[in-house]
C-alpha cells in the first residue's frame, strides 16, 4: 500500500535534511521511496519552479503565485505522485499544498477557499496521508538562514521577517484544525534525533 507523506514547515527549518534521512530509513526497510519536491518533481513543474524562485521578489504577486504553483502540482501528481502510489511506493515529498496554503494564504492574503479550489481542480484533491510540521525557534531560523545566505536565498527564503511569522502562524493553524493528518516536530534537536521521532510517529504503519 502506498504512502503519501509530506514535510512543511519556513525556512531553514531542516526539510531536505530530513527527508533524505527519512527516505533512508525506509529504504533499509524494503520499502520503495520516491523523493520529490514542490514546487517541482515533474518535467513541467521543473520548468515552472524557475519562474517561480527565481528572479525579483515581487516578480509576481500572490495570486500569480497561487496559479503557477497549481500548475506545477496538478503535473506533478499526475506524473510523478499517483503512478508512484499506485505501484505502492511510499512518496516523500519535500512540500505540497499546505505550503501554498501558508505562503500565498497566510503571507500572501489568498483565501483558502480560492487554493483549495484550484487544488481541487488541478490535482483532484489529492491529500498527503500524513504531514509533518518542523518547527525551529525564529531565532534559529535565522541562524540557519544566515548560513544559506552566503550561497543566496530564492524568492521564498528571501520574504521579510513580517512575511515568515505570517507564514508560521498559518503552518500552526492548520496543524491544529487537522492533527490526524499532521505531526508537529521540534527540528530544533540535532538531526538524528529530529530524524528519529519522525520514524517514531510512522510506527503504526511500519509495524
Amino acid at each position: 500500500m502506498g504512502r503519501f507523506i509530506t514535510l512543511e514547515g519556513g525556512e531553514g527549518v531542516g526539510k531536505s535534511t530530513q527527508i533524505r534521512a527519512l527516505a533512508g530509513e525506509l529504504t533499509v526497510r524494503g520499502i520503495e521511496v520516491v523523493v520529490t519536491r514542490e514546487p517541482g518533481g515533474s518535467e513541467g513543474a521543473e520548468a515552472i519552479r524557475e519562474l517561480l524562485l527565481h528572479g525579483d521578489d515581487d516578480r509576481w504577486d500572490a495570486r500569480g503565485e497561487a496559479l503557477l504553483f497549481a500548475a506545477a502540482r496538478a503535473d506533478h501528481v499526475a506524473r510523478t505522485i499517483r503512478p508512484a502510489l499506485e505501484r505502492s511506493a511510499w512518496v516523500l515529498c519535500d512540500r505540497f499544498v499546505d505550503s501554498t496554503r501558508a505562503y500565498q494564504g497566510g503571507g500572501g492574503g489568498v483565501t483558502d477557499a480560492d487554493i483549495l479550489a484550484l487544488h481541487r481542480f488541478g490535482s483532484q484533491n489529492l491529500w498527503p496521508d500524513r504531514t509533518f510540521l518542523l518547527r525551529v525557534s525564529p531565532a534559529e531560523a535565522a541562524r540557519r538562514l544566515a548560513a544559506r545566505d552566503i550561497e543566496g536565498s530564492d524568492r521564498m527564503g528571501s520574504k521579510p521577517d513580517e512575511y515568515q511569522a505570517r507564514l508560521a502562524a498559518r503552518f500552526d493553524e492548520m496543524a491544529a484544525a487537522e492533527p490526524l493528518r499532521w505531526r508537529v516536530i521540534d527540528a530544533g534537536a540535532a538531526a538524528p534525533v529530529v530524524t528519529a521521532t519522525i520514524v517514531a510517529e510512522l510506527q503504526d504503519w511500519l509495524s
